[in-house]
């Protein structure tokens, strides 16, 4: 393939790739955006591979990589649930991490691949190649230790050092020196020590970040890395002199920053605080001892008694969270959707941005459970209308429904926006035990008069209410 074909491919390729990008912004032209992003990345990577830089000796190798990529991708798409996707998309941000690192490295070591720069243009390859391996090192670790806390295998407590935020600006400042050292080497051996230096220490920042940072915020640190991967992709890109690796990372990235500045706002957090952890140690964990708990008690209700309530409701709004993932509920959900429209009743599904634990994971399953896209809204759209609303019915949600959030100026999550459940006129909340959300805070809203909690699994007690409602 010659120079101007393959440049006249990965102009095709962007193309699709911001069709496939604005597709994804709506559930109902999601599918048609996946398609634009499936063609647009099938006709880069045969651009790539058909292009003029590849010889006819490396196609075995090329071929080879692609055969083992594609084996783990179907695998794992075929055998990964729906509530492992968010690590697999951190374990996925690892590797983009890893690639700009490991590119970098061959960038540098191969003689070939800088040769043609001389001067000022060969200090801005070589900062090219200083900035793409520290970038990948704190996305390559830092998604590592995401897909740790996500999937259970590292604890949620956050590890918060003394003076951690001296050590991350002394750990800056080396950083600083070393690149200076860097680009003034002389040779390839001269500059792969400070080269090697700030990628150890770009690879622990990258696990002392993610490890402060508590649970409640995973959401944010998903998309953090999302952008995070996109700008190493770049980075990638400026050092091969590729422009479509440039185009595809921007996209990546500055999408996942403004993603990241959304998940913010839905917390009512900024993106330093974030970054300086702390909120959400200790997720799941009951309240502690001696804490102020709210006046009233709990008022258990049976799965028959919930069903009665909702085949008398008019309208009903259903919040999922995180819990309905894990007892894979959204099926169950669906029939008794559906069961309470056909009996005339108004059902809708209330979203908060940060529900689940990673942007989107909740309208996924949704979807996935084929319940129809113009019944799922967003918390900004539901919230004038709790007070109209007879029954609404929380499952595996906690931190998005919790009142302090309003109610006490004191409380860690004040100030977060918050689906007003407990204005309803009955408030039925889904749990397995009295234990707090991933934010380890107390909810008041157990305690409430019109509040009742129905107690155990999610699935089980759902199929029993779908039963009732059946009788």
């Amino acid at each position: 393939m010659s120079a101007t074909l393959a440049t006249a491919s990965y102009i095709g390729a962007t193309i699709l790739f911001i069709l496939s990008l604005g597709g994804l912004s709506n559930p109902e032209s999601s599918r048609r955006g996946n398609l634009y992003g499936m063609i647009g990345m099938t006709i880069a990577v045969l651009a790539t591979v058909m292009g003029p830089q590849v010889t006819k000796a490396g196609y075995g190798w090329i071929v080879g990589a692609m055969a083992v990529g594609a084996i783990i991708g179907i695998y794992a798409a075929r055998t990964v649930k729906m509530t492992q996707m968010p690590e697999l998309v951190a374990l996925m941000h690892s590797l983009v991490g890893l690639a700009a690192m490991l590119v970098g490295f061959a960038n540098y070591i191969d003689p070939a691949a800088s040769v043609e720069f001389t001067g000022a243009a060969k200090s801005i390859h070589e900062m090219e190649i200083y900035i793409g391996i520290l970038i990948g090192a704190v996305t390559f670790t830092g998604s590592i230790i995401a897909f740790g806390k996500l999937s259970g295998k590292i604890g949620g407590k956050t590890l918060l050092l003394p003076g951690r935020h001296w050590l991350n600006l002394a750990g800056l400042l080396v950083v600083i020196w070393f690149g200076r050292e860097f680009l003034h080497a002389e040779s390839i051996d001269a500059g792969m020590m400070p080269l090697v230096v700030m990628t150890v220490i770009s690879l622990l920042f990258g696990i002392h970040m993610v490890m402060a940072i508590g649970g409640a915020d995973m959401p944010v640190v998903i998309s953090m890395l999302n952008s995070y991967s996109g700008w190493a992709a770049a980075a990638t890109g400026f050092m091969l002199s590729n422009d479509l690796l440039i185009v595809v990372g921007a996209l990546v990235g500055s999408s996942g920053a403004i993603l990241s500045y959304i998940m913010c706002r839905a917390m009512n957090r900024n993106f330093i605080s974030v970054i300086a952890g702390g909120f959400g140690s200790e997720g799941g964990a009951p309240a502690p001892a001696g804490a102020a708990q709210p006046a009233g008690e709990v008022n258990p209700i049976l799965a028959a008694e919930t069903a009665e309530l909702l085949r008398e409701s008019k309208n009903v709004i259903i919040v999922p969270g995180y819990g309905m993932a894990v007892a894979q509920a959204q099926h169950t959900v669906y029939e008794i959707t559906k069961v309470l429209r056909d009996k005339g009743v108004n059902v809708r599904f209330g979203i908060h941005p940060v529900a689940g634990r990673m942007p989107g994971h909740m309208n996924v399953l949704l979807a996935e459970a084929k319940v129809p896209y113009d019944i799922v809204l967003e918390m900004d759209e539901l919230n004038e209308d709790f007070p109209d609303t007879d029954v609404a019915m929380i499952i595996g949600a906690n931190d998005i429904v919790n009142p302090a959030a309003e109610e006490d100026p004191t409380s860690p999550i004040a100030g977060m926006p918050v689906l007003q459940v407990w204005k309803a006129k009955t408030s039925i909340v889904m749990k397995r035990s009295m234990a707090t959300g991933y934010a380890g805070v107390d909810n008041p809203l157990f305690y409430k008069e019109n509040n009742r909690m129905l107690f155990g699994d999610a699935k089980k007690m759902l199929d029993e209410v779908l039963a009732a409602l059946k009788a």
